[in-house]
């Protein structure tokens, strides 16, 4: 055994994909000391993109003075890598529903302003790659929050700007580009999607996601009427019919204020951190690759960061083995080609006590030195 690479996931109010690696690293050593370890820090495009691109890529972290969703100032971070001519935000550090008591959620009022404001202040850095992640919203204003911040003008039948949250989306009949900032052409977006929903109707933005963000049933559906108007100010605007986007309804339909008016891309969000990160690039040449999350189940087959890992691994032909916290066996997992999938509890014990960090993290190295002993047992 020459290398291996340890690529997993935080396990939540637990331990941080960092410190996972490190416990891995730890026990993994003790019995074969002379490997070679590479830690990677990764994350889908829900939690995490910032700090597992920034730990990765010896970036730094950038502090923004934006707005939150109801308009109060607030300081979001965000990342600057490739040295200083990408970004990488999460959107609800501006605009998530955390930053919300639950009785100031109210979708027709939050706006994604605070994400424009975010990407302003990288644009004014020099940044001209954005790597964004969606998950986690306040809002559903369709993106015209952010998309004001950047210059976009929505106006009314009366030719009246229109300013709000997804209240103003039914009244949306102009968009205008007068003042967007001309930088914006230069600049590219990756935008973290995992999820297809449509900008609206039955499984859109408003019917799916708005009733957590504090959408009662009236609301919903005029939120949905809002984004079908939207859509028809787009289409008017430049041709785009964002109603075929898949993903367009995605973080109260940010997703399709993206791709629609910043020409972004959709992506999987581990596919986007781990391009971002030239992951192929770093497994590339080594005998086993460790990946995980704090609870593997069929979830994790589908689209999460370690099935993410687990495909870019499989194209070289390199095994990998997943751990995590708890594991739920299910088919989906025994077909998916993970050569092991291992829980780190060595026996009963409460959630309580599991998640308690000494605790995790000697669970993390102890797995990891039996995994060296089976490794070092010779056929």
């Amino acid at each position: 055994m020459r290398s291996i690479t340890i690529a997993v996931d935080s396990f939540k109010g637990s331990l941080s994909s960092r410190e996972v690696a490190q416990a891995f690293e730890l026990g993994f050593c003790r019995r074969l000391p002379d490997c070679k370890v590479r830690k990677v820090s990764i994350a889908d495009g829900g939690e995490g993109p910032v700090d597992a691109l920034v730990e990765t890529l010896d970036g730094v972290y950038v502090d923004a003075t934006v707005l939150d969703p109801l308009g109060r100032q607030i300081v979001a971070r965000y990342g600057v890598i490739d040295g200083g001519k990408s970004a990488v935000m999460e959107m609800s550090a501006a605009s998530g529903l955390p930053l919300l008591a639950p009785s100031e959620r109210n979708p027709l009022l939050t706006s994604t302003y605070g994400t424009g404001e975010m990407i302003l202040h990288a644009l004014d850095r020099g940044c001209r790659k954005f790597l964004v992640g969606i998950g986690g919203s306040a809002t559903n204003d369709g993106g015209t929050g952010m998309l004001r911040a950047l210059g976009f003008r929505f106006l009314d039948a009366q030719g009246a700007e229109l300013v709000g949250g997804g209240e103003i989306l039914e009244h949306i009949v102009t968009i205008d580009a007068s003042a967007v900032r001309e930088e914006l052409s230069e600049c590219e977006f990756i935008v973290a999607c995992d999820v297809t929903n449509p900008l609206y109707g039955p499984t859109g933005a408003a019917y799916v996601y708005a009733p957590q963000k504090g959408a009662d049933r009236a609301m919903v559906e005029q939120l949905d009427r809002g984004l079908r108007v939207y859509a028809r100010a787009i289409e008017r605007f430049n041709g785009i019919k964002v109603d075929d986007i898949a993903g367009a309804g995605a973080a109260g339909g940010l997703g399709g204020g993206f791709k629609a008016l910043l020409a972004a891309r959709l992506e999987r969000g581990i596919d986007m951190v781990l391009d971002a990160m030239h992951f192929d690039d770093i497994i590339a040449g080594c005998d086993l690759v460790v990946t995980g999350e704090g609870r593997i189940d069929r979830q994790t087959t589908m689209g999460k960061a370690p099935s993410g890992v687990l495909n870019r691994a499989e194209a070289q032909g390199i095994p990998v083995v997943a751990i995590g916290g708890a594991v739920q066996p299910c088919e989906e997992l025994s077909q998916s080609g993970f050569a092991a999938v291992l829980p780190i509890v060595a026996g009963p014990v409460s959630l309580d006590v599991a998640m308690q960090y000494d605790v995790a993290f000697e669970n993390v190295a102890r797995t990891a030195e039996q995994i060296a002993r089976l490794l070092t047992i010779k056929s």
